[in-house]
């Protein structure tokens, strides 16, 4: 059997998909223009197929249908073999790379925090903070060995294994001093008029919030968007404006006055245990997963 390219073949020629220049590929691995030609010859003569097309009149090269197919499949090797450089790396450690969105960590994970302690668990967490949406990419990379997510359908992603622990609405927060207080409900489409103070991007809160609009077919006066859950509840609290917020966000001993959502079909602040499917669970691992599990079970 004819041996295979090697990885810096598959590099070469990921970046001349990429850049469609073989100067600027050379330039970039800092070795010369013909090492990249051989590469990229040593790949046809493997696949049997023509990946490039080099169009003299006009200087440019083009990249062929089979091209484009193999990339797909030379992106997947590259990132799988990034993912394992990382995970060799710290096979040996006792610490394990632990992601918790904001929400979730200052709302639910201090409630697990006694378990893990008597577990001895805490010591080994090295936590890592961002968005549910970032967070799910960083597992995917390697760059995390488990992470709670939030969601708003349950996680279905061949390469990930989730299961769900929480499962909580959403809520229009306002001030006391806010007109809407005296409810104990409203429909979102009544909220038409009102001044919005909204998470950014990175939460999943926005692409729920944009639901409702998007079925309400309107455009939300939005007077400030934050990534500082914090930040947005003072602002409601100095009647700003009103959020979307989860109800684990909104605990009742704060000065703040949630309204249930009356709307059919809302989408929930779901809460996933997530890690790759490819992923080797180690002791301290699988006895965070178990705790973990426990913790939900019993809550």
């Amino acid at each position: 059997m004819e041996e295979f390219m090697n990885i810096k073949d598959l590099k070469y020629f990921h970046q001349l998909v990429k850049y469609k220049n073989f100067s600027k590929v050379a330039a970039d691995f800092s070795v010369s223009q013909p090492t990249i030609t051989m590469a990229i010859k040593r790949i046809e003569k493997q696949f049997n197929s023509r990946l490039f097309i080099r169009d003299q009149s006009h200087h440019e090269l083009q990249v062929t249908a089979s091209g484009y197919q193999l990339d797909e499949h030379v992106q997947q090797v590259l990132n799988e073999l990034a993912t394992a450089q990382k995970e060799l790396k710290r096979i040996n450690s006792t610490k394990v790379l632990f992601g918790l969105p904001p929400i979730i960590g200052t709302y639910y994970f201090p409630s697990i925090t006694p378990a893990l302690l008597r577990q001895g668990l805490m010591k080994h967490l090295e936590t890592f903070e961002t968005g549910s949406k970032d967070m799910l990419q960083l597992l995917l990379k390697g760059s995390l060995d488990l992470a709670l997510i939030a969601s708003l359908q349950p996680i279905e992603q061949h390469q990930i294994t989730a299961q769900l622990f929480r499962n909580y609405n959403f809520k229009i927060i306002v001030s006391p001093q806010h007109p809407l207080a005296r409810q104990k409900e409203v429909s979102f489409k009544d909220l038409v008029a009102e001044h919005f103070i909204v998470l950014d991007e990175g939460f999943i809160h926005n692409t729920a919030f944009k639901q409702f609009c998007q079925q309400y077919d309107f455009k939300p006066n939005i007077v400030y968007q934050t990534s500082d859950v914090h930040v947005l509840k003072a602002m409601v609290k100095e009647n700003v404006g009103i959020a979307f917020l989860t109800e684990i966000a909104v605990p009742a001993n704060e000065e703040l006055v949630s309204l249930a959502l009356t709307d059919p079909q809302q989408p929930h602040f779901l809460i996933s245990l997530a890690y790759r499917k490819n992923y080797r669970l180690g002791s301290i691992q699988q006895q965070l997963i178990t705790t973990l599990v426990e913790e939900a079970q019993n809550k």
